[in-house]
């Protein structure tokens, strides 16, 4: 693994319909969901460091403090910038801001866990019961 401080990673999605908080049932209002942000923001960190794991490995999120600052309509693009903060053992912090144009939309605090993906996989397969 070769993972280090200052890794930047990058998101962008247009706000549609299908993204709003109207239609994923976070609000009810035709605005970029937070859901929708939160997702650009693990989608982000997860890029940025995925190149720089071991063969097999992957990251999965395991907290996320997350401020939604601003409503963005639909039409605009929500662009989402991560950097790798901090590294303890497998444990990555991302310090992670979202953006609509020149407004600051998002700020969040992210921490994702480095995992051997099919150990992982298999252990969340187990609880199946099969």
């Amino acid at each position: 693994m070769a993972v280090f401080l200052g890794i930047k990673g990058h998101d962008e999605v247009l706000v549609t319909e299908a993204n709003v908080a109207q239609a994923l049932g976070s609000g009810s209002l035709p605005v970029f969901s937070t859901p929708a942000l939160i997702i650009s923001m693990e989608k982000a960190a997860l890029e940025s460091v995925q190149p720089y794991l071991d063969e097999g490995s992957s990251t999965v999120g395991v907290r996320l403090e997350a401020d939604h600052l601003a409503a963005t309509p639909i039409g605009m693009t929500v662009r989402t910038e991560s950097e790798l903060t901090g590294i303890d053992g497998r444990m990555l912090l991302f310090t992670i801001d979202s953006y609509a144009g020149d407004e600051h939309v998002g700020h969040c605090i992210h921490k994702r866990c480095i995992v051997d993906a099919d150990r992982f996989m298999a252990k969340a397969e187990a609880k199946l019961g099969k």
